[in-house]
């Protein structure tokens, strides 16, 4: 969730508004999980700490626990690879959908490890927009 300062400053509250606005919408869809991780600060910048982690565990966990035959990843990160190699060893098809530009550009190892790839395009994301 965005950073809030003690206490928060009105733009702040919009910003942690509008973000769980959204997850909660995430929460709501069928077969969908959502893993916030923690805010860290790094120098002058914010950084997500943690998510990669939590997507792993479950995506070993359920694979090897039979809870899932199909994983869909959206992400560019090689953090990903071991978790995907495992996964595939359980015999779960792993689907990638990935970034071709920067600063979102995919890692080789992931396109090399997954079983299917789809690179996201704004023809894709109109394809598959909620109303």
């Amino acid at each position: 969730m965005p950073y809030q300062s003690n206490p928060p400053t009105d733009k702040e509250r919009e910003l942690y508004a509008e973000k769980d606005k959204f997850v909660y919408r995430l929460k709501k869809l069928n077969r969908f999980e959502v893993r916030l991780g923690r805010l860290q600060k790094i120098g002058k910048e914010f950084r997500q700490k943690g998510v990669d982690v939590l997507l792993s565990v479950d995506l070993v966990r359920m694979s090897w626990g039979h809870q899932i035959d199909k994983a869909v990843l959206v992400t560019g990160d090689s953090d990903f690879v071991p978790p995907i190699k495992a996964a595939r060893d359980a015999g779960i098809v792993i689907i990638l959908y990935y970034s071709g530009k920067q600063p979102m550009y995919v890692h080789d190892q992931l396109l090399e490890n997954c079983d299917e790839r789809y690179e996201i395009t704004h023809q894709l994301i109109d394809s598959v927009k909620i109303p």
